[in-house]
Formats: structure tokens, sequence, C-alpha cells
């Protein structure tokens, strides 16, 4: 069976129009419908669409957040010291009708407007801050101004900023080795002070051990010749007391310890004259 050629012309041309009548907005697109030339629809959520073939035409763009890395660029701060910055912006489309007729929907020329305020931003603020406020805190207050300025640029723009941020600030290389030099010189003050605090409260705390070490061996040392002098006391009250009780007990026992130690080890020698009072109780045996 022979298909007409008209019927198959017909068909061709049913499916080109009717391809040409469907178009699809992804999710992360954000889409326009031109009629002749002139934006009619702006409001497409993500799915299918029709359009009138030849009389509307589509064009779509990346809805998802974008990023702008700028190139490092040399700031003077406020003691005009040259310092080189990175920096980089988050953005995305909000308003794709403002987009479209404000940068005809090119994102190159969005990057080229926001580099230039980011630029002059930048200029502004790094001429207010000293490297030392730049370090600790400033690029906080940097990032919140122009965020906050930047907000004013994206309305116009038809685009929403998400972020600011500043990666990194160095000092130029001719500058670094003074101000590493500097650093290191103040560090190494700081290093002495230490030290010299550290020796002082070193010799106070020896000082201080070394008098209470003296005044414990004083003290000690009062101590034991009081407990010395006690005790001389009472054994001097002892032997008293026993010589008054038995007074010839007592110099028999007297004597006897005095054989005992002189004469204790075997191997001594006394040359005394026998009738000397020390072998008076031999004499008596």
């Amino acid at each position: 069976m022979k298909i007409n050629p008209l019927i198959m012309i017909g068909l061709i041309v049913v499916l080109l129009v009717g391809s040409a009548s469907v178009f699809t907005v992804d999710q992360r697109e954000k889409a326009i419908v031109f009629r002749l030339g002139e934006i009619v629809r702006t409001d497409l959520a993500p799915g299918l669409h029709f359009k009138f073939p030849f009389i509307n035409n589509v064009r779509k763009f990346d809805g998802r957040i974008q990023t702008l890395d700028s190139r490092p660029e040399r700031f003077l701060t406020s003691e005009k010291k040259n310092v080189i910055v990175d920096t980089f912006v988050k953005w995305k489309i909000a308003d794709v009708d403002n987009f479209y007729r404000a940068v005809g929907g090119d994102p190159r020329q969005v990057d080229t407007r926001l580099n230039q305020f980011i630029k002059e931003g930048m200029r502004a603020a790094f001429s207010k801050q000293t490297i030392s406020e730049l370090i600790s805190v400033g690029r906080d207050k940097i990032r919140i101004g122009l965020v906050k300025d930047m907000d004013t640029l994206g309305e116009g723009l038809g685009i929403n900023i998400v972020d600011v941020r500043i990666k990194r600030i160095d000092l130029p290389d001719e500058v670094s080795a003074s101000v590493y030099k500097r650093m290191e010189s103040e560090r190494e003050r700081v290093a002495r002070d230490f030290r010299s605090r550290g020796k002082e409260a070193a010799e106070r705390i020896k000082a201080n051990a070394d008098k209470e070490g003296e005044i414990i061996l004083a003290t000690a040392y009062k101590e034991s010749q009081e407990l010395r002098g006690k005790g001389d006391a009472l054994a001097a009250k002892t032997y008293a007391d026993a010589y008054n009780k038995d007074k010839e007990f007592f110099a028999f026992y007297r004597s006897m310890d005095a054989y005992r130690k002189s004469m204790g080890s075997g191997n001594d020698l006394i040359v005394l004259e026998p009738t000397s009072d020390f072998f008076k109780y031999f004499k008596n045996q």
C-alpha cells in the first residue's frame, strides 16, 4: 500500500509544528517567552509548556548560584601600604525580566558590573583600615558592608547577591620582608621581657626558699637545744636523786659502769697505782 506523498508531507509538517510548539523548563533554569521580540511571560514554572511556533521564542538562563572569582587586586590601607586582596562573589538570578533588560541576559556583563563595584567598594573600605585591623576584624566589617551595598546593585541587575567573601589578604613581596622582620623583632622583645620576668620571679622564689630554710633550721636547732637542755637537766636530777637515796650504792654503780667501759673489750691496758681509788671495790673483795 502506497502512502500519498501529500499525507507524508502533512504529517511531517504537523510533527515539526508540534515540536516547535512544545518546550520544557528545567528546575535549574529561568525562562522568558518572547512574542515577536517582546517579552510576554517570565513566570514559567519548571515543566512542559506550549508556545505559538514562529511567533513565540524562548530563552533560558541558568538559575543556579553563579560564582565570580575576581583576580587579586592591590589596595591601599589607611597606612598607605599595599595589600593584595583575593575575593569572590556568589549570585543568582532573582528577576529574570529585569536581568534580561539590564544586561541582555549575559552573565559576563553581570560579572563585569559586579567586579567593578567590588573594586570601588574595596578601595574605599581598605583606605579606612589598618593592616592590624584587617587581620583581626576588618575583613568581616568590609564583607558585611559590601553585601549591604551590593544588594541595591543586585536589584538593578535582577540578581540576588548570595555572599561576598575575602579569601585572603596578602602583603606584596617587597613589604612582606620588612613586616616579618618587624614582627620578629617584636616577638623577640616580648620573649626577652618574659625571660626577664621569669628570672626575677625565680630569684624571688629562691630568696624566699632560702629564708624559709634558714628559719626552719634555726627553729629546729632552738627546739633541739631546748630538748637537750631538758634531757640533761632530767638526767642530772635523776643522778642527784639516786645519789641522795644511797650514796654508797651510787658510787658502787658508777664504779661498775666505769669498769665495764674501760675493760669490757679484753684488750685494754690500764697503767694505774694498785692503791688507786679506781680499784677501791677490788680491794674490798
